[in-house]
């Protein structure tokens, strides 16, 4: 008889990279996501394909080269950093988990505004519900299986959504795929942006930091930390092309959608328009789906920061990271809603993070074999990255004066 070992190693295995892949995918796929998407939607029309597309095509690079090298170097990033470039691991640690907090209050008022769409709940008690219910998954002591299975479930769950919502929405497919490769507009501040908002900040560390903790690394697992890093991105690029036709299909057949105030949400203007009452209990089902797995997304990965500070077992991480979610909620809750000020300034520090974070991957790929068991890094891959560094520098630059102006400088 064959021993079973080998095929139930190999299963576990695949589980520890879905689950990679979604935690990372559904922390990218959060309420400024679905917003961005509907807002540029609305105003590029079917040009915005091509940004779409050019954003996916920086967002591989950086996640490949990011999560290849965590898995050859077996730490996480903050430690990557501090071997490469005594310091740098702790400023690192210190953006990721300033940008992380700031972010989880957003994604706290997203999940109150979905209880709001669906069940016309005070967004204040939705947004604690919402807060507790990702608390409790971190208390569980099966919290490693029950995160894994949230973050796949309800990744699923906002694509088929979304899915159904493009196809009731009939949107003109054959001129976003011609606005793909010959696009009437291109719009480089929007693929910035929506690059920020897929890789940016704490977002492509979180499913390498996970790989990390399933063990999963070292050269050879890299191939299969090459299709899973690869996978990601491209979930998340199904998800916002998938929403970027339903969005297009309403303002194609002439509903003008209100871009006028912060306070409008185009999102879920659309979605009325596709299905009236119906469209905004499903446009509140994702938007709060998004915001719970961002919440536990960017806790989980913000605690994974806190070790270069102090080594910590599972059991204490998960009361970390708990005790990150409730005092993201206090603030949330002493607030009442996420300011747009505190929104715009993360916004700014994300523009910040990646090419920090990414310059170290670069130059630790570039010169210090010696961190990742001897690997000959791929040059290919190299020169990529240091093409898109150059290319995330600029747009970091481009951030400053948000943050000086959100300072009051």
């Amino acid at each position: 008889m064959a021993d079973p070992l080998p095929s139930a190693a190999k299963a576990t295995a695949r589980g520890g990279f879905m689950a990679a892949i979604f935690l990372m995918a559904t922390s990218a796929i959060g309420p400024g996501f679905i917003t961005q998407t509907a807002t540029f939607t609305a105003k590029l029309g079917a040009a915005f394909a091509f940004a779409i597309l050019a954003s996916i095509v920086i967002d591989f690079v950086v996640q490949l080269n990011i999560w290849r090298i965590t898995a050859l170097t077996r730490k996480n990033a903050s430690d990557t950093a501090n071997a490469a470039i005594p310091g740098a691991g702790y400023l690192l640690a210190i953006l990721v988990i300033i940008g992380g907090l700031a972010f989880n209050i957003g994604n706290i008022a997203g999940a109150g505004l979905g209880m709001n769409a669906m069940f016309g709940l005070d967004p204040k008690i939705g947004g604690a519900i919402s807060a507790a219910l990702a608390i409790g998954i971190f208390l569980s002591r099966r919290a490693g299986s029950l995160l894994d299975r949230a973050l796949i479930g309800l990744g699923l769950l906002m694509i088929a959504m979304t899915l159904a919502v493009a196809f009731a929405s009939s949107p003109p497919v054959g001129e976003a795929v011609r606005q793909m490769v010959l696009p009437s507009v291109i719009d480089f501040p929007t693929i910035t942006t929506i690059v920020g908002g897929t890789v940016g900040g704490y977002i492509t560390y979180s499913g390498a930091h996970r790989l990390l903790d399933k063990g999963l690394v070292g050269e050879e697992n890299l191939a299969a930390v090459t299709r899973a890093s690869l996978t990601g991105i491209a979930v998340t690029g199904v998800m916002r092309f998938v929403l970027f036709l339903a969005i297009l299909g309403v303002v194609a057949s002439g509903v003008t959608l209100d871009l006028s105030s912060m306070a409008a949400n185009p999102a879920a203007q659309a979605f009325a328009a596709v299905l009236g009452d119906w469209g905004m209990r499903i446009f509140g089902m994702i938007f709060w789906a998004a915001a719970i797995t961002s919440i536990i997304g960017a806790a989980y990965t913000s605690v994974s920061f806190l070790v270069v500070f102090r080594h910590m077992d599972e059991r204490a991480r998960n009361i970390a990271t708990v005790i990150f979610i409730a005092v993201s909620l206090a603030v949330y809750l002493s607030l009442g809603a996420a300011p747009a000020a505190i929104l715009i300034f993360v916004g700014g520090f994300n523009g910040l993070i990646l090419p920090i974070g990414l310059t170290i991957f670069t130059y630790v790929g570039f010169a210090r074999a010696d961190l990742m068991g001897g690997h000959v890094y791929n040059r290919v891959l190299l020169t990529l990255s240091a093409v898109v560094c150059a290319l995330t520098w600029y747009m970091g630059f481009m951030s400053i004066g948000t943050i000086f102006s959100f300072l009051g400088m």
